[in-house]
């Protein structure tokens, strides 16, 4: 149930009640643990997703019985893991990531999982990745999580490229509450939520930052 409070943005959850949730929920092992840490061991940015939401992209991929995916923003590859542990054995990840610091820490971290499924650390940026990799679609899901001025057109991709009911991800579609001023990056996200809109079936979830969750007509 939800009442008018918490339609309108009242959300009754503080930091215990998420940690708790995530405990239960999303537990980590070793190699999980290790690559949600490695930012703050290595100095990056701490932005990689939080424990639940990572565990929601790996689940709707199982859902979907996505093969291939792509993910735009690396990091330091705690979702990349997320998402490798959610495909078949023949499954193939392509993690896009334009920095070569972080780059070199996940492929690190993939590596110490152990991982069995084929796992690609693609180094450039997004929009001069993405066309090479036309050739091995369709693709069956996109996770974007990148620069975010750029949405619309990793969107615009994301609807020529993804199988028929293939699988879109976006995180920070909120844009850290800035979704609605008057800038060139808030209209580009502005944009990628139409045109998503329009290619996809699509729902926002609100999230503390918003996640896109869409299936290609």
């Amino acid at each position: 149930m939800a009442d008018p409070a918490s339609r309108s943005g009242r959300h009754y959850f503080d930091a215990d009640i998420l940690e708790f949730a995530a405990r239960v929920h999303a537990p980590h092992d070793t190699a999980l643990a290790r690559a949600f840490d490695a930012p703050a061991a290595h100095g990056l940015p701490a932005i990689q997703l939080a424990a639940s939401e990572a565990r929601a992209v790996e689940l709707f991929l199982r859902l979907a019985g996505a093969r291939k995916v792509i993910e735009l923003g690396t990091l330091a590859g705690y979702s990349a893991l997320r998402i490798a542990r959610a495909l078949p054995l023949d499954g193939l990840l392509v993690t896009v990531e334009a920095s070569d610091t972080h780059a070199d820490i996940a492929e690190a971290n993939l590596a110490a999982a152990a991982l069995v499924v084929a796992v690609r650390v693609a180094r450039g940026k997004a929009l001069d990745v993405l066309p090479t990799l036309e050739a091995e679609g369709p693709w069956d899901a996109i996770f974007i999580d990148a620069d975010k001025g750029n949405y619309d057109r990793y969107g615009r991709w994301a609807a020529q490229n993804l199988r028929p009911g293939g699988l879109l991800l976006a995180d920070n579609v909120y844009l850290f509450g800035r979704l609605l001023e008057d800038s060139a990056e808030a209209e580009a996200m502005r944009r990628f939520h139409e045109e998503s809109a329009a290619a996809f079936d699509t729902v926002c979830l609100p999230t503390p930052d918003g996640l896109l969750l869409g299936l290609r007509r």
